[in-house]
């Protein structure tokens, strides 16, 4: 609920001279890395970012398609920003993101208050939009994407100080060392990175490629440079993006390049200790990515490769171009290297699923034995094929399987980290953590209480492990050099939970 407080005329004047903006964001690793740029842009307008929707100028929807939940909850936040424009004509208020591609129409007639819609491909235009619409009223839209044909990722939003990026020659694929590379976005530890957009898989429940549009790859110097700015302001572990993210490199001006040669390219960027990536197909495993999972200490022991379903059948009619045999090849090739740990995807209540099918799938899970899965009952997406079908599985059907398969998959998922429990991980520390400790850490409490104070969660730090598991611990004992966010500890697992451990240092 937006609450709209009267402004002081201090507030007031402040807010003129410098203006603030805020991004409301739902959906996937790719939306949070396009908030990230959209900042950026507002950055360079010298807005800054306000912590209430009420204090901002421009109000930005970052929003998401993929299920039909995020879309409801954008529409609902636009009905409360309706009071907020009507109170403050003034602000600016923006829908971008995967719902701004798709229903563009819709949103301009349920929220005639809004001031311009910015599909996935023209996230560079904002500022244009927030200088134009400051300038006169008039209701704009920038909906265009890339050809579905022979296109190559050119506009891409600075990251760098000056608005610019290095200045790269798309020609001769040589980069410009002097020009300055000092990233605008505050020191982290960890950080998006895309190198993929769009998508040429066309799966019959998916409205991404309809979205985002086809698949496209970013040049690789300009990966690698974005990555070594990165590295230069702390950041320890990136996160590479790509709707199939191991199938980038096609369609360059480069020629073609293997996802596996670009891992090892970002591995030899000095400060850059972790590498992970997401989401890959199955399909597109190669023996090169495989080995270079076994081989190069820089990418991690894990791997999110998405299921789907337990059935031949209903993969044929996702579109999900590979068979339960073939997953199931690529999954030990995986799981042969030591210590690797897989989660998965899987949709239940696909049209047409048969109680056996679902069956099927459990059974799949089961042998398995993911270490976790993203686990979600089928939604209808309008403009899919399977949106249309009219053998749709009942709501009670979808519900019931889904419970039976989160039941099954979490035990599961106990199961494996309850076996590690005892076992030494390699953490990388974030810093303070947001769950209170474990009774038995908490020093003149009854046995079973769990209540404390802020100073107490104060001492809890967290970090994650190679394998994609979160570890709370301790901090014990004062200020530890080597609990400064961003080292790499050893934590020993002392109490397994369903997200991971609580442990000691």
């Amino acid at each position: 609920m937006i609450t709209e407080q009267p402004r002081t005329r201090k507030q007031a004047s402040s807010q003129e001279q410098r203006g603030a903006y805020k991004i409301v964001t739902w959906g996937c690793q790719m939306n949070v890395e396009d908030t990230d740029q959209m900042a950026l842009y507002l950055a360079e307008l010298g807005l800054r970012e306000a912590e209430r929707l009420e204090d901002a100028d421009v109000v930005l929807l970052n929003t998401c398609s993929v299920r039909r939940k995020p879309e409801d909850k954008a529409f609902s936040l636009l009905g409360e920003l309706r009071k907020l424009k009507e109170s403050r004509p003034e602000t600016i208020i923006g829908v971008c993101g995967c719902m701004a591609q798709l229903r563009a129409d819709e949103i301009r007639r349920r929220a005639p208050h809004v001031d311009f819609i910015v599909g996935t491909a023209q996230i560079s235009q904002i500022p244009g939009l927030v200088r134009e619409t400051r300038q006169r009223r008039r209701f704009q839209k920038r909906l265009e994407l890339p050809p579905r044909k022979g296109a190559t990722v050119t506009d891409l939003p600075s990251r760098f100080d000056l608005g610019a990026r290095p200045d790269v020659n798309r020609q001769s694929q040589t980069v410009n060392r002097s020009s300055p590379v000092a990233s605008r976005q505050s020191p982290k530890i960890k950080a998006f990175v895309s190198i993929q957009y769009g998508c040429d898989k066309f799966c019959a429940f998916c409205i991404v490629p309809t979205t985002r549009g086809r698949e496209r790859s970013r040049p690789t110097l300009e990966i690698l440079e974005e990555v070594r700015a990165l590295a230069d302001r702390g950041v320890k572990e990136v996160m590479l993006l790509g709707q199939t993210v191991n199938s980038y490199g096609k369609n360059l001006l480069e020629g073609k390049v293997p996802f596996a040669r670009l891992l090892w390219k970002i591995a030899e960027i000095e400060g850059i200790e972790r590498i992970r990536y997401i989401s890959p197909y199955p399909r597109d495993y190669r023996d090169d990515l495989i080995a270079a999972h076994r081989d190069c200490p820089k990418i991690m022991p894990h791997v999110h490769l998405p299921l789907q379903s337990g059935n031949d059948t209903v993969l044929k009619e996702m579109r999900r171009v590979y068979t339960v045999e073939s997953f199931k090849e690529i999954y030990w090739r995986l799981r042969e290297i030591p210590g690797m740990a897989i989660t998965t995807d899987i949709i239940v209540g696909f049209p047409g699923e048969t109680e056996e099918q679902f069956q099927d799938t459990l059974s799949v899970v089961s042998d398995l034995r993911f270490d976790g899965a993203f686990m979600f009952a089928y939604s209808t997406r309008p403009g899919t094929p399977a949106g249309e079908r009219d053998d749709q599985v009942p709501r009670d059907d979808k519900k019931r399987r889904l419970s039976e398969l989160i039941a099954l998959q979490n035990g599961i998922t106990c199961e494996i980290n309850e076996s590690q429990v005892g076992r030494v991980f390699e953490v990388l520390v974030e810093g303070p953590s947001e769950k209170q400790p474990p009774s038995q850490y908490v020093r003149g409490r009854g046995e079973g209480e769990r209540h404390t104070t802020t100073e107490q969660r104060k001492t809890l730090w967290k970090g994650l492990t190679r394998h994609g598991k979160t570890m709370h611990f301790p901090r014990s004992g004062g200020v530890s050099a080597k609990l400064a966010i961003g080292n790499r500890i050893e934590a020993r697992a002392e109490e397994a939970h369903l997200w991971g451990f609580y442990g000691k240092h």
